[in-house]
């Protein structure tokens, strides 16, 4: 086997993540399976399964695969090839003449580290994250958005369990549980636990589900829809029970967060539940006094501009910002006004500045300052 490629041996592309991997190992053993195998093709099942863990145990470790795809062969020449290192062939094949098609997921933990989809115990779904970008209109109206997203729900075509055809597990009768008894210095002592074989199913499976190579479940687009509350604020994050990844071993469902980015605006910005404006209006409105109208994001309100105002004076416009989320109170609207000072006059407007500029604000600070 030394000589022989570990990717030509799974069936798999050199870019083949470990997921990939998995599954074409899982494939593979469960077609060579030495007790499937006629008598006279066991040896050959059980050297084509020998060669089929040597691969796995080489690409399924991140630190061989590593060395394997730099040097080749030789980075384990001397010591063996991968699986040979630490991992005895013949413990599994012990495992595999049980009879069993369960033990599958034990060598899985082994080789790869983790734990396996087919353990006894219901797990959790995992937590997903999806982003979503909206207006400050639609933050402040509140919305019902479609989303999309890919991810993993019970196999359709097995219905998560991965097989088709079920046998009774002969190590525990279909009980799920094996009973063990002990001499101990204090006698026998009998003790019942989990069958290791069909991990308290009762049943083992006879085959692989095409659809999600045995695995249960399948990755698929799914649409979601998706409540925004009024006034959201820029990255908060809306929690969906249970539309996360689907659990194992009929475990719940993870929880899928929405997690809100508000585009910016051209005229507003916004500070918490107030909304900030800058309103430009003309010198004689300053001077004078006005009613204007400003807009808001409910369209347009009226504002009163009293005489003699000057640049950078702050109104608040109450109740015109944005909706709180927690309750059914309004933020303010804060208006800034700009006095805009025109570039180009004509001759009757110079003649009115130049009189009142008879008055000027300089002489009056002086007086104030030197008496």
């Amino acid at each position: 086997m030394s000589n022989k490629d570990y990717y030509e041996t799974l069936g798999v592309a050199k870019s083949a993540t470990k997921e990939e991997i998995k599954k074409a190992f899982k494939k593979l053993a469960l077609k060579y399976h030495p007790d499937r195998a006629a008598e006279d093709k066991k040896k050959e099942y059980e050297e084509k399964f020998k060669e089929i863990n040597e691969a796995v145990s080489v690409l399924g470790d991140d630190k061989k695969r590593q060395q394997y795809d730099q040097f080749g062969n030789a980075a384990f020449s001397g010591g063996g090839a991968g699986y040979q290192q630490g991992f005895d062939f013949s413990d599994i094949m012990s495992q595999f003449r049980s009879g069993s098609f369960g033990e599958f997921d034990d060598i899985f933990d082994h080789l790869f580290g983790g734990s396996s989809r087919r353990g006894s115990r219901a797990r959790r779904g995992d937590d997903l994250l999806y982003e979503t970008e909206i207006t400050l209109e639609e933050a402040h109206s509140g919305l019902d958005q479609t989303i999309q997203l890919n991810k993993l729900e019970r196999c359709e075509s097995c219905g998560g369990k991965g097989a088709h055809k079920f046998e009774q597990c002969h190590h525990c009768r279909g009980s799920g549980y094996i009973k063990k008894t002990q001499r101990t210095p204090f006698g026998l002592f009998q003790q019942t636990g989990p069958c290791p074989y069909c991990h308290v199913k009762g049943e083992l499976p006879q085959d692989s589900c095409s659809e999600c190579a045995g695995e249960g479940l399948a990755r698929k687009r799914k649409k979601i829809e998706v409540s925004i509350p009024a006034g959201v604020e820029e990255g908060m994050r809306l929690r969906l029970k249970g539309e996360g990844e689907v659990g194992e071993n009929n475990g719940p469902g993870g929880d899928l967060y929405v997690q809100i980015h508000i585009k910016p605006h051209k005229i507003f910005e916004r500070k918490g539940a107030d909304l900030h404006l800058t309103l430009p209006i003309s010198f004689s409105q300053a001077a004078l006094g006005d009613e204007v109208e400003v807009p808001t994001l409910n369209g347009t309100a009226k504002l009163k501009i009293p005489s003699g105002t000057q640049t950078e004076t702050i109104f608040r416009m109450r109740d015109k910002g944005m909706p709180t989320v927690h309750n059914s109170s309004y933020g303010d609207q804060m208006v800034k006004v700009h006095v805009e000072i025109p570039e180009k006059l004509t001759k009757k407007q110079i003649e009115l500045i130049n009189q009142l500029n008879e008055e000027k604000p300089q002489k009056n600070f002086l007086k104030k300052i030197f008496g």
